[in-house]
């Protein structure tokens, strides 16, 4: 997403326009005054100039850079409304979220910028900005859902897309300033979490607070176990024992073959570990559970630094199997019974086998008696192993699998 240069490139460029700071101090107040819970966030983010700019954006550092003369033209609640808008991406860490996704050109990085606009959407109603909202209905998706499920499973919108800046898709344009020191104004890595935890609270008193944001601040006061670090450490201490292990392999000559003539020697070889991701897909999981299933494939690729994975759909039996680079490519059929048993058998019968097998399953599923042959097993238990409208909880998985429940509704 290509940003217009910034008169502070160009040394004969003319003195940069004032921007209207009575202008930003009205529209932070009229930010305040309609949520009042985010003004410890609307009031940390510094305005910065930056004219021919041509909008607003903020970076990951919490800046917003202004064009002066889009100030200029704007109405107060238009400006603070986009205020509001702006420091939500920051709030809800979407650049750091953004990371993770590994955007393969600027259209994917366009539609993760529509994905999180729509979350941030989802709980403020007609809130008044400079540019047009994008809500989920836009992309074709329910509300009430993240970024994430809104990036893998929503429809990619026609039009332009809004910019909001580097603190909402992570990727910093070439004027972006450094970031933050003692000459560079910003907020540092730190002082973000205590700005968070602060609006948290303010949150969680608050009686008028969106769903949405009320489930954002509980996990950010009550912090549980942070499941997808888990499943990373998981996945790179299954990885580390697979990829230890070398074999001979002729197809490049050993350092030593210089000193022998007339004789080939072979060179030792690590090769990359094989993964395969067996999804259920019976009638007991949820269509939540399975977007949240869909998301963490990208995150299983980054995991297990691999190109590919294979994917396997099953629910009594195995439906599809897929040779996949992003969780988009994923074909999911299934809807009958659960038995995870033979997702694993038609994982470990193909060929290259793999050297480690991840299940995402929400536990209603027999298991085999034994491990495996030759693989690692790793099961992420969707909605954590919880019993659903008074049923009980499924068995526990083998004591044979590393597992990591993953919450239906865990946020970021």
């Amino acid at each position: 997403m290509d940003a217009p240069s910034s008169p502070v490139d160009r040394p004969d460029a003319d003195p940069a326009p004032s921007l209207d700071q009575m202008k930003v101090a009205a529209a932070r107040l009229w930010a305040a005054d309609r949520h009042p819970y985010l003004a410890s966030a609307v009031f940390a983010a510094p305005v910065l100039p930056a004219p021919e700019l041509g909008r607003v954006v903020i970076d990951r550092w919490w800046r917003i850079h202004a064009d002066p003369a889009v100030v200029e033209g704007a109405t107060v609640p238009d400006l603070g409304g986009e205020l509001l808008h702006l420091t939500s991406h920051l709030l809800r860490d979407h650049a750091g979220r953004a990371d993770a996704q590994h955007f393969g050109d600027a259209a994917e990085l366009h539609h993760w910028v529509d994905a999180a606009d729509a979350e941030i959407a989802d709980d403020f109603d007609r809130l008044p900005r400079l540019v047009a909202t994008v809500r989920p209905g836009d992309l074709d998706q329910a509300d009430g859902r993240l970024a994430e499920e809104y990036y893998r499973q929503g429809s990619v919108r026609e039009g332009e897309t809004n910019d909001c800046g580097s603190g909402a898709h992570g990727e910093p344009p070439p004027w972006e300033p450094p970031p933050p020191d003692d000459e560079t104004p910003g907020v540092g890595a730190e002082d973000q979490e205590l700005v968070r935890r602060e609006v948290a609270a303010r949150v969680a008193e608050a009686d008028d607070a969106p769903d949405g944001l009320r489930r954002w601040a509980d996990e950010r006061l009550h912090p549980t176990v942070d499941w997808r670090s888990e499943l990373a450490a998981c996945l790179r201490r299954a990885l580390s024992v697979t990829a230890g292990a070398v074999d001979y392999s002729y197809r490049r000559p050993s350092r030593r073959a210089p000193s022998v003539d007339g004789v080939v020697l072979p060179s030792l070889a690590r090769p990359t570990p094989e993964v395969a991701v067996v999804c259920d897909t019976s009638a007991s999981v949820t269509d939540d559970e399975l977007g949240r299933a869909l998301t963490e494939v990208d995150g299983l690729l980054a995991a297990t630094g691999t190109r590919q994975i294979r994917f396997l759909s099953c629910d009594d039996a195995v439906r599809s199997v897929d040779r996949v680079a992003a969780g988009r490519e994923v074909t999911l059929l299934g809807g009958g019974g659960t038995d995870m048993a033979a997702g694993l058998d038609a994982a470990v019968d193909h060929q290259p086998p793999p050297q480690v097998v991840v299940v995402l399953t929400d536990g209603y599923t027999p298991w085999p008696a034994t491990a495996p042959r030759r693989t690692i097993t790793v099961v992420g238990l969707l909605g954590a192993g919880t019993g659903r409208d008074g049923a009980p909880a499924p068995p526990a998985p083998p004591g044979w699998a590393r597992v990591v429940p993953i919450p239906t509704l865990a946020g970021p």
